[in-house]
C-alpha cells in the first residue's frame, strides 16, 4: 500500500468513531423523543418546583450536550484499542440507551417516579462512564461533565416532581 492509500486508509478510519457515535447519539435522542416531552398535555398538568426550567430551556440545553456525548465518544473511541475500545463502546451504548429510557420511564409511562429510578441509573452510568472515557482520553472525559451534571439536575428535578405528585 503507498504512503497516500495508507494516509487515505487512517484518515477514513479516524473517522468512522465520530460517525459511528453521532449516529447512535442521534438515535437515542429520537427515541427519546418519541415519548414525547415539556410540551406534553399530562407534563403540563403536573404540580413542578418554582424552579423548573421552561420548555424551550430542554432543547436548548440537549443539543450542545448531545453533541458533546458524540464528539467525547468519537475521541475517546479513536484513542483506545482493543478490549478497552470494545468496553468503550459498550458503555456509550449503554449509556445512551439510559438517556432514551429515562424519557419513557416519565413521559411514555407517565410516571415521574420509574423516571426517577431511571435518571439515577443514567448518573451511575456517567460516572461509570466518565471513569472510562478518562483511561483513553482525560479531555473528552472533561468535556461529559456538563452532561452528567444536567443528568444530576434532572435527577433533583424528577425526584421534586415525584414527591409533589404521589
Amino acid at each position: 500500500m503507498s504512503d497516500a492509500q495508507q494516509g487515505a486508509r487512517s484518515a477514513t478510519t479516524d473517522r468512522w468513531p465520530y460517525l459511528a457515535a453521532s449516529t447512535a447519539v442521534g438515535l437515542s435522542a429520537w427515541v427519546g423523543a418519541r415519548a414525547a416531552g415539556p410540551s406534553d398535555d399530562w407534563y403540563a398538568g403536573l404540580d413542578k418546583p418554582s424552579w423548573q426550567p421552561p420548555a424551550a430551556a430542554f432543547p436548548a440545553v440537549w443539543t450542545p450536550l448531545y453533541g458533546t456525548i458524540a464528539w467525547s465518544a468519537g475521541r475517546a473511541l479513536n484513542r483506545a484499542r482493543g478490549r478497552e475500545r470494545r468496553a468503550l463502546a459498550a458503555s456509550f451504548g449503554a449509556n445512551l440507551a439510559l438517556n432514551a429510557a429515562w424519557t419513557w420511564l416519565f413521559f411514555g409511562r407517565r410516571s415521574p417516579a420509574d423516571g426517577v429510578w431511571g435518571a439515577l441509573l443514567l448518573d451511575a452510568s456517567n460516572l461509570q462512564l466518565i471513569r472510562r472515557v478518562a483511561r483513553s482520553d482525560r479531555g473528552a472525559a472533561a468535556a461529559l461533565l456538563p452532561y452528567a451534571g444536567w443528568c444530576l439536575f434532572a435527577t433533583a428535578l424528577s425526584s421534586s416532581i415525584a414527591r409533589r405528585n404521589r
